[in-house]
């Protein structure tokens, strides 16, 4: 049974930074691609970053790129997703996610793409 679970979300100040973990086990990911999403209250799920197991390629919203950095540690079957200069608009409960690669990468965007998910972590940015 595949589990992920977050951990590292917290309050902090703008500007600040914080670093989530997704622990993922229940089989082996290799082939698989893992993604990190986030919900505002009162806002639909959306997609932050995402990276393939095997090759590390990563993938980024546009409204991240630049102050988030996701990557894996394949020998701890975990995945990061580093959040620095944090603004008040990052404030979410944040997700992990992990779906069988596919060749159309653009896929990778959608909350429906992915298979599995966590159970989430607040992050809270103050201003």
């Amino acid at each position: 049974q595949v589990q992920l679970v977050e951990s590292g979300g917290g309050l902090v100040q703008a500007g600040n930074s914080l670093r989530l973990s997704c622990a993922a086990s229940g089989r082996t990911f290799s082939g698989y691609v893992m993604g990190w999403f986030r919900q505002a209250p009162g806002k639909e799920r959306e997609f932050v970053a995402a990276i393939t197991w095997s090759a590390g390629i990563t993938y980024y919203a546009d409204s991240v790129k630049g102050r988030f950095t996701i990557s894996r540690d394949n020998t701890k079957n975990t995945v990061y997703l580093q959040l620095n200069s944090l603004k008040p608009g990052d404030t979410a409960v944040y997700y992990c996610a992990a779906a069988w690669s596919r060749p159309s990468t653009g896929s990778y965007y959608y909350t429906q793409t992915y298979d599995y998910w966590g159970q989430g972590t607040q992050v809270t940015v103050s201003s």
